[in-house]
């Protein structure tokens, strides 16, 4: 598991996607986000915009990221 340190106290999804360097651009996380391949703490999510925050564990396909 990798963490990435983010500066502020939340994150939105698609920005921290982008700050991991999942993503190149914020667009590419929609088609991940409509098929399934983002989870958080878990769960499957569709939400670009979902907030995140240090601990959260966001998992794309077999790559797992904790924000930090």
């Amino acid at each position: 598991m990798r963490e990435v340190v983010v500066s502020t106290d939340s994150i939105r999804l698609g920005q921290f996607l982008k700050l991991a360097d999942v993503i190149d651009v914020g667009s590419d996380a929609r088609s991940l986000l409509e098929n399934d391949q983002v989870r958080v703490n878990g769960e499957a999510e569709n939400r670009r915009g979902r907030q995140l925050v240090r601990g959260d564990i966001v998992a794309v396909g077999d790559t797992e990221l904790r924000v930090g």
